[in-house]
């Protein structure tokens, strides 16, 4: 029998890997973008062993690119021991000249931020989703939290009916 896999998958054909909860909770998202990864083969592997952390990531520009930092892709068990790099290592995103010039006049100018929200697989290729967001004051994130717990009651309260 074949084990069944703990991966999500939308309408889409997007296969969730992981997404960043801390993102949703610390910044008030506004856009979002969608941007391909380039990675080693290994890293690939991991990613679809879903052995990949995006709480700590950001997206940073340098030179007119934009990188994602910080983002944890542990190694592969079964590569080359030699070939094993930085888990935390900067990895370049890919996307429109226009869609980088966006992103990269709001961080400089407005002084978002930008953050990844979701990394999936899409016809067997690594993409994330990156958002545009502010950070949250410790009154937003009490509000959302009151928000949301309101919302659970109220949905329990229908749900017993």
């Amino acid at each position: 029998m074949a084990k069944k896999s703990n991966q999500q998958t939308n309408t889409s054909g997007r296969k969730i890997i992981s997404r960043n909860r801390r993102a949703h909770h610390d910044y008030i998202l506004e856009k979002s973008y969608d941007a391909g990864l380039v990675l080693m083969g290994s890293e690939i592997k991991s990613i679809r062993d879903n052995k990949v952390n995006l709480a700590d990531g950001f997206v940073q520009e340098r030179g007119g690119e934009l990188w994602l930092m910080n983002a944890h892709i542990a190694p592969y068990e079964k590569a080359n021991v030699w070939g094993h790099t930085d888990p935390r290592r900067p990895r370049k995103l890919l996307l429109h000249k226009r869609e980088i010039s966006q992103i990269i006049t709001q961080i400089r100018e407005r002084s978002y931020t930008a953050v990844p929200t979701t990394l999936y697989l899409e016809r067997g290729l690594a993409k994330i989703e990156i958002a545009i967001a502010r950070g949250k004051k410790t009154y937003d994130k009490r509000e959302s939290i009151a928000k949301r717990d309101a919302e659970r009651d109220i949905q329990r309260a229908l749900k017993s009916r």
